[in-house]
């Protein structure tokens, strides 16, 4: 598999679809520190399903001020943002926070959660262990947010997903933070692999949706600023639901 910088994976992931997966037998067990503690990468996935076509303008409205929010943190900071339906979408990838574009989301299909974050995560992994050392970032922080339940995935199923976040967070530090509507986002979230502190509920409603987005950019800019864990306070949390 090789040795991989602790900010990343192994892209042996890939013994396609199966109805249940195996992935996690893939894990990476060699690594090598990070060298920018100073960069920080910031992955998106945004639900695009159906379902979102009643907040479509708040959601825009509550990334945009995300990203707002995370230019004026101090440190340097490479964006991706994805997205979401029954399939898979890259807006864009690892572009300098002062230069994404607007983000235009177009709500439509059904909720492949799963395959979104595993092809977001293993896509992630690839693009970062690519880069040359001395360019790689001292933290990676991947954002997931959705106003479902799975519904549609082919290529990954809850094991293999379970079995990668729980790689990354463990053995490359990597935080993934979690923006579930209803009251089982957080235990929805654990089943991913995600940590209960990192995982938020929202109401589903435009007002929720903007104050989840506002919650998460509190969150990732005390990550970003900290060495230690972040989770969300209780503020934080009474303010989504």
């Amino acid at each position: 598999m090789g040795t991989w910088s602790s900010a990343h994976i192994g892209t042996d992931w890939s013994s396609g679809p199966a109805s249940a997966m195996t992935k996690g037998s893939h894990l990476a067990t060699e690594g090598t520190r990070v060298t920018n503690p100073d960069l920080t990468a910031l992955a998106l996935l945004v639900d695009r399903s159906g379902s979102m076509q009643s907040v479509k303008d708040d959601a825009e409205g509550a990334i945009a001020a995300f990203l707002e929010a995370q230019r004026a943190v101090p440190g340097r900071c490479l964006v991706q943002l994805s997205d979401f339906d029954t399939e898979y979408r890259e807006i864009y990838k690892m572009t300098p926070i002062a230069d994404v574009p607007a983000y235009s989301l177009e709500p439509r299909g059904g909720t492949a959660l799963l395959d979104g974050i595993g092809r977001l995560v293993t896509g992630l992994g690839a693009d970062l262990a690519a880069m040359p050392e001395e360019e790689r970032p001292g933290k990676v922080i991947v954002v997931v947010q959705t106003d479902g339940h799975e519904n549609s995935s082919t290529e990954w199923d809850l094991k293999g997903v379970n079995a990668l976040i729980t790689q990354q967070r463990e053995q490359f530090s990597w935080d993934f933070v979690f923006l579930g509507a209803g009251p089982d986002a957080i235990q929805t979230a654990e089943s991913y692999g995600f940590a209960a502190g990192s995982a938020i509920a929202y109401t589903a409603s435009g007002a929720g949706t903007q104050s989840v987005v506002a919650a998460a950019a509190g969150y990732v800019a005390r990550a970003r600023s900290s060495s230690a864990p972040a989770s969300f306070t209780d503020e934080e949390r009474n303010s989504a639901i």
